[in-house]
C-alpha cells in the first residue's frame, strides 16, 4: 500500500533551514565555482550551460521550498513569455561570448589584462568591472528618457521569480551587457573568463530576482540580492530609483542610491508601474511598445503617490 502521510513536520523544517541558508552560498560559490573547475580542466564550453541548467532547477526548487510569497509561485499569464525573454537574451548573451575572439582579431587592445592571475581572481575581477559598467546603464536608464523606454519592459514585472531577471527588452540587454563587457574587451579578457562571466550573470539574475525567502545576514547590505533588489522595483516614480547594483551594492553606497528597511514587505501591489499599470504583458507587444508615443516618459518635479516613504522622484515612470 502506498503511503499517503505528509512528510514528518521536523523533515519539512529541516530542509526549509538548509534551503534558507544554504542556498545562496551553493549558488554562487557551489556552482560559479563548479564552472571554474570545469574552465580549468579544459572542459567543452557546454558543460557551463550543464551548469546554468543546474542552477535554473534549484531555484525552481528552493521558491517552492522557502517561497517569499507563495502567491509569486503561480504563472500571472506570464511564464510563457518570461521563457522567450530568457531565451532570446541568454541567445544574445552566449552570442557575445562567442563574438570575443572576432572582435579581439578586429579591435586592437593592449595586453592589459592579468592572465597570470588564478582563473577564481580573473573571474572576480571581471565581475567587478561588468558591475560597473553595468550599473552606470542601469542608473543612466531610470535619468534619461529614451533609455527607460527600453527598460521600462523589466519594470513592468508584478511578481518576483527567477526568469524575471532576464525579463527584458533585448535592446535595453545588449547596451547593459555592451556596458559591461566593452571595457574588459579592450583590455584582452580571455574567452574562458568571459565564459564564466556570462555563467556568473545568469546564477545572480536568478538570485537577484528569486522568490526564495533565503538568508545572507549582513552581506544583503554589500550583494545585490533579492532582499535588496525588490526595493528597486517599487513602482512608484522615483522610489525605485536605488540599488542598482547587478552583482554587487557598492556602487550604489557610492553613488548613494543604495536603500533597505528591514520592516517592509512586498506583494504584487507595489511592483510594476503606478503610471502606467496597462502597459502591455504580450512578448510581441513588448517589443514594439518602447518605438511607440506610449513607450516614452516624461521628467516630473512631483508627482503623487500613495507610498509613505516616497522621494521626490526624477522620472515619471510610464
Amino acid at each position: 500500500m502506498v503511503s499517503t502521510k505528509s512528510p514528518p513536520l521536523t523533515a519539512i523544517t529541516a530542509a526549509q533551514a538548509v534551503a534558507r541558508y544554504g542556498y545562496v552560498p551553493v549558488m554562487l560559490l557551489g556552482l560559479n565555482g563548479a564552472g571554474v573547475a570545469l574552465t580549468a580542466a579544459g572542459a567543452p564550453k557546454y558543460w557551463l550551460l550543464a551548469v546554468m541548467a543546474v542552477a535554473i532547477a534549484t531555484a525552481f526548487l528552493v521558491e517552492r521550498v522557502i517561497p517569499y510569497d507563495p502567491e509569486w509561485n503561480h504563472d500571472q499569464a506570464d511564464s510563457r513569455r518570461d521563457r522567450i525573454h530568457v531565451a532570446v537574451n541568454e541567445t544574445l548573451i552566449l552570442a557575445s561570448v562567442a563574438a570575443i575572439p572576432l572582435l579581439a582579431a578586429v579591435v586592437p587592445a593592449p595586453r592589459l589584462w592579468p592572465r597570470t592571475w588564478a582563473l577564481p581572481l580573473q573571474v572576480l575581477a571581471a565581475i567587478m568591472i561588468a558591475d560597473l559598467g553595468i550599473t552606470v546603464v542601469h542608473v543612466a536608464s531610470h535619468k534619461i528618457g529614451v533609455l527607460w523606454r527600453f527598460h521600462a519592459v523589466h519594470h513592468s514585472i508584478t511578481r518576483f521569480y527567477g526568469l524575471n531577471g532576464l525579463m527584458k527588452h533585448p535592446l535595453h540587454q545588449t547596451v547593459e551587457m555592451a556596458a559591461g563587457v566593452a571595457p574588459l574587451i579592450l583590455i584582452g579578457l580571455p574567452v574562458n573568463v568571459a565564459s564564466l562571466l556570462a555563467l556568473a550573470v545568469a546564477i545572480q539574475l536568478l538570485l537577484q530576482h528569486s522568490n526564495a525567502d533565503y538568508r545572507v545576514g549582513p552581506a544583503k547590505h554589500v550583494l545585490a540580492l533579492n532582499e535588496g533588489h525588490r526595493f528597486h522595483h517599487l513602482k512608484w516614480a522615483g522610489i525605485g530609483d536605488v540599488n542598482f547594483g547587478l552583482f554587487t551594492l557598492v556602487w550604489d553606497h557610492l553613488m548613494r542610491t543604495y536603500s533597505y528597511n528591514p520592516t517592509r514587505r512586498f506583494d504584487s501591489t507595489q511592483l510594476g508601474m503606478a503610471a502606467h499599470p496597462d502597459y502591455p504583458t504580450a512578448y510581441g507587444r513588448q517589443l514594439i511598445h518602447p518605438f511607440t508615443p506610449a513607450g516614452g516618459c516624461s521628467l516630473k518635479s512631483t508627482t503623487a503617490t500613495k507610498d509613505p516613504t516616497a522621494k521626490k522622484p526624477t522620472l515619471e515612470q510610464g
